[in-house]
Order: C-alpha cells, then sequence, then structure tokens
C-alpha cells in the first residue's frame, strides 16, 4: 500500500514537473492565441505525457490499470484548475491589475480615481479591447465582417445562459462597497440608451 502511494505520489509529481515545463516551452517558443486556451492545450499535452509513462515505465506497474487511469484523470483536473486559477486569473484579473497599479503608484491611489483609472489605464495599458475581442472570435462567440462585431448562435446561447444565471444563481444580497445589494442580477438595470452603435455587417 505504502508502496502504491509511493508511486501515485511520483507520478503527481512527474505531471506537475511536465505540465510546468510544456508551460513555459509554450509561452517561451510559441505564438500563443488565447493564453487560458493555450494553458489547456498544455494541461492536456502534460497529461498525455505523464500516462503514457504511467503505461510504460515499469515502476509504475505497482499501480492498478484503473488506478493508473484515475491518475490520469486527476492530471487531467489539475490541469484545468491550473489553467484557469493561475495563467488565466492573472492574465484577467482587473482586481490583480489594481494591485499592482496602486503598487507602482507609491502604495496608494484615491478612492474616487479608481474608476478613472479603470477607463484611461487599465484599458489601454492591457489592450483589454484587443484582448477580449481575439478571445471571442478564437472561441467562436463573434465574428467581425465590415467593422461590425455580430454575435454568432454560439455567443448568443452563452449570452443568454449568462442572463440566466445573473438573474437566478447570483446572491440578491451582495456586499458591494459596504451594501448589500442585487444590483449585478440584472446588469442593464440602470444601462443609459444606446448612443446608435447598432451594426449589421
Amino acid at each position: 500500500m505504502i508502496k502504491k502511494f509511493l508511486w501515485a505520489f511520483i507520478g503527481v509529481l512527474t505531471y506537475i514537473v511536465l505540465l510546468l515545463a510544456t508551460y513555459v516551452i509554450h509561452i517561451k517558443f510559441f505564438r500563443v492565441d488565447v493564453v487560458g486556451f493555450a494553458a489547456l492545450t498544455d494541461a492536456v499535452i502534460a497529461a498525455v505525457l505523464a500516462g503514457i509513462l504511467l503505461f510504460t515505465v515499469k515502476w509504475f506497474n505497482v499501480l492498478e490499470k484503473f488506478e493508473r487511469i484515475l491518475l490520469v484523470t486527476i492530471f487531467l483536473l489539475g490541469g484545468y484548475a491550473f489553467a484557469v486559477s493561475i495563467p488565466t486569473v492573472i492574465d484577467r484579473s482587473l482586481s490583480l491589475y489594481i494591485l499592482e497599479k496602486i503598487e507602482q503608484r507609491g502604495g496608494g491611489i484615491k478612492e474616487d480615481m479608481i474608476g478613472w483609472v479603470f477607463v484611461n489605464e487599465y484599458l489601454p495599458e492591457d489592450r483589454l479591447v484587443d484582448v477580449r475581442l481575439t478571445e471571442a472570435t478564437q472561441s467562436g462567440t463573434v465574428v467581425i465582417k465590415n467593422g461590425c462585431v455580430i454575435i454568432t448562435d454560439k455567443g448568443r446561447a452563452l449570452a443568454q445562459f449568462s442572463t440566466w444565471f445573473h438573474q437566478n444563481l447570483l446572491p440578491k444580497e451582495r456586499l458591494l462597497m459596504g451594501q448589500y445589494t442585487d444590483d449585478l442580477t440584472n446588469t442593464f438595470r440602470d444601462s443609459v440608451p444606446s448612443p446608435g452603435y447598432e451594426c449589421q455587417g
């Protein structure tokens, strides 16, 4: 039993090393379209490589075939958690950006200027519009035709699900700046009138 645990632990360590190596090689030497998708791809590649080792290296034969399959499943789940929780979050996180910006500006920014920082510094510095449009086109949720960003059927389904989730499965009493509110259960509750930016492509 201890021997099985030891080799399972070695298998997990092997996967972690392969995952980190695959990720670093990918981002250092290859083009990346979308960080999250790239990290997920790396997680799968590392799981396949680790799985091959589990089934070809004789020392892992102490584990039953089903146990090795379970380990590969754990590798995939762990890789997914890594991809979503580390590179994707760091790449996309406004919360982390605010911390970095406060640190850059000497450790403090006036509270009433945080919104200004978001609009005038975060958007251009992180090229947020370009990043999100790239992710959307690569995922197939929008297409760009004749200067018009058009939602696809896949994008429409995701938008409808997101609206439903906001209205039904987000907290009705959520703390926002010292007050509990349901403001975020209806994203467009206080939406301003359209300035006329609609198009048909």
